[in-house]
């Protein structure tokens, strides 16, 4: 059975958040394609180790609904557009939360915790600090994979003509400023990785060439 909600609050590609109460909300999937209890599993691994994602009710969790704390304040997406945060200030701090990611012990040897999904609308900035959410496409791997899927999403924004391509190439420049774990092969695995997304469009994947061209342009990747 469905867990009773209230309010839609929110939608995404392939998932809507409702309210369950003042203190906890469910992520529901229409599509079908994720494992809502191996994301929960992640988010609470990463949490123990003291990353800042919701806290999860596992016990109440199914495979289609996750329930997670609810969390109160704007995304940076939300927080840029407002003009409360900075493009230099969101790539630093997503670099940050990349970096802290990957200092947590991995769940196999030789691997890391992989976001893969780690861009401006996946970070909601509560009065307590970010918090990261969307975990759909955790996996344990090489850090390179996940700094250049947050490159590459980035980028695709950036030379992707729209209103936000200058925020996001500013946002990019400055994830990329500092100390991170891109690699080349991380670079090429983020690319095909990204063009086989079944929530991609045919006009983004077409993007893909000039992003990939415009990260190593910043990186010598």
């Amino acid at each position: 059975m469905p867990i009773p909600t209230g309010r839609l609050l929110g939608s995404g590609r392939s998932a809507d958040v409702y309210a369950i109460d003042e203190a906890w909300v469910v992520r529901r999937d229409r599509e079908g394609w994720g494992d809502a209890l191996a994301e929960g599993a992640v988010m609470e691994y990463v949490r123990g180790h003291g990353y800042p994602v919701p806290e999860v009710r596992l016990a109440d969790s199914t495979r289609t609904e996750l329930v997670m704390r609810r969390l109160t304040g704007p995304t940076m997406l939300q927080a840029l557009a407002a003009g409360t945060l900075t493009a230099e200030e969101a790539g630093r701090l997503l670099a940050g939360l990349l970096r802290a990611l990957h200092a947590i012990p991995g769940r196999r040897p030789g691997t890391r915790v992989l976001h893969l999904d780690l861009h401006p609308d996946n970070v909601i900035l509560t009065a307590e600090g970010p918090r990261v959410i969307d975990w759909t496409n955790a996996e344990d791997g090489d850090p390179g994979l996940d700094w250049g899927l947050s490159a590459v999403i980035l980028a695709q924004v950036a030379v992707g003509g729209a209103a936000l391509a200058a925020p996001a190439r500013a946002i990019l420049a400055a994830l990329l400023a500092g100390p991170s774990a891109l690699t080349g092969e991380g670079l090429t695995a983020a690319r095909a990785r990204r063009a086989a997304n079944p929530t991609m469009s045919a006009d983004e994947v077409a993007l893909l060439a000039e992003a990939e061209t415009l990260i190593r342009s910043l990186t010598g990747a």
